[in-house]
């Protein structure tokens, strides 16, 4: 399944734009560009696509709940229209078939729920199935019904809605990496805000032929990223190891430090942040229960620069070994620089508005002049000669 491209109309800063994503997608661009309400919208599209679209969908998939005048487009001079417009378009690359889903929605007024007014199913662009106000056989207009109309023309194009039902935007806290506070939105197999990590870990740490792999790589490749670190092993709390009056989860994450005594090991809540979030973003990108479409905001948070550009490396070699999707932000240079650009499968993406405010989505794609230059792209994106900076005096 290759997804070709994602649109938005009416959706806060994202008045009419639209990209055609890779496997590993990451946009850049100033504070307040849009970035993470592109992340947003496509929670808003898995929503809408699978089940409805209401405050507690919204939070289960990671998407701050606004005031219902706050989500549509409402900028100056602008004549306000009805409705949010979303539109997902894939190919199934085994039948050679176009699929499109396109959705147009209206925000809550005297109720908690979204109403559908329109939704459509088009195949090599004829269309195959639609729903709207304006038919008398309108049926429930709060609940999506790509998934369960009996109609057999959408078969063919329900495993996307699968694929998109899942979605989340993720946005580990430190506080809930170390398992000191709950997740409220805790998913299978991670939580949003990093719950559960421990349990997740130990699901793909595991002992082959000798050797103790972490995932499909082997752990001291992992260990190689956070160099304190001689071991990473999952127990349950001891006396010894965390403090009584700490509250922790069952089961907990204890480090080795090859600087100290074997029997000095010590957990998640002791150890630096950088290398929870390390494990937190190799675990979603390995784990076979994590999310197959998936979003991440400030991909770069608490990582060193350095560790950023190497996590970034792996972290896409993993994404595409797993044939999955993935949303990035980030305003860490040394995250570009751990992006081959080569691959088509990993795309970066400037976000900027435009004249009137709008957001406009541009793929960057490094020219030979560029690469002649011999520049990394971490100094082309400061220097201002990608897109997605602010014009700062």
């Amino acid at each position: 399944m290759n997804i070709k491209e994602i649109s938005f109309g009416n959706f806060k800063s994202l008045y009419n734009t639209s990209f055609e994503p890779g496997k590993v997608n990451v946009f850049v661009g100033a504070n307040g560009s849009g970035k993470s309400t592109i992340l947003e919208a496509i929670g808003l599209l898995s929503a809408a696509m699978t089940d409805r679209v209401d405050a507690s969908s919204l939070q289960r998939k990671g998407v701050r709940l606004s005031a219902s005048s706050l989500y549509k487009s409402s900028f100056r001079g602008l004549r306000a229209k009805p409705t949010i417009d979303l539109s997902l378009e894939w190919e199934d690359e085994e039948r050679a078939d176009t699929f499109r889903y396109d959705v147009h929605l209206t925000t809550p007024t005297d109720t908690d729920y979204w109403k559908y007014h329109s939704e459509a199913f088009l195949q090599n662009g004829e269309k195959k199935w639609g729903r709207s106000n304006a038919s008398q056989n309108q049926a429930n207009n709060y609940i999506g019904f790509f998934l369960i109309d009996e109609n057999p023309e959408l078969i063919k194009g329900r495993e996307i809605a699968k694929f998109f039902s899942n979605y989340g935007i993720f946005q580990p806290n430190t506080l809930t990496l170390r398992g000191t506070v709950p997740d409220p939105n805790q998913m299978t197999p991670i939580g949003l805000n990093g719950g559960r990590l421990a349990e997740a870990l130990q699901d793909i740490i595991k002992v082959q032929d000798g050797d103790i792999r972490f995932g499909s790589i082997y752990m001291d490749d992992v260990l190689e990223m956070i160099d304190w670190a001689s071991g990473i092993t999952i127990d349950i709390p001891k006396k010894t190891s965390i403090n009584s009056n700490i509250p922790t989860t069952r089961q907990i994450i204890e480090f080795s430090d090859r600087f100290m005594k074997n029997t000095a090991k010590f957990t998640g809540y002791d150890a630096s942040e950088g290398a929870l979030y390390l494990l937190f973003m190799l675990c979603l990108a390995m784990h076979p229960q994590a999310p197959s479409i998936f979003a991440i905001d400030s991909f770069d948070h608490a990582l060193n620069p350095r560790l950023a550009k190497k996590i970034t490396q792996v972290f896409c070699e993993e994404v595409i070994k797993n044939n999955k999707h993935v949303f990035l932000t980030t305003h860490n240079p040394l995250v570009l620089d751990g992006l081959d650009l080569r691959k088509d499968d990993i795309r970066l993406f400037a976000v900027d508005r435009d004249k009137n405010g709008y957001a406009q989505i541009n793929r960057i794609q490094v020219s030979d002049e560029l690469i002649k230059e011999g520049q990394p792209l971490s100094r082309l994106w400061i220097n201002g000669r990608l897109g997605g900076v602010p014009e700062l005096i």
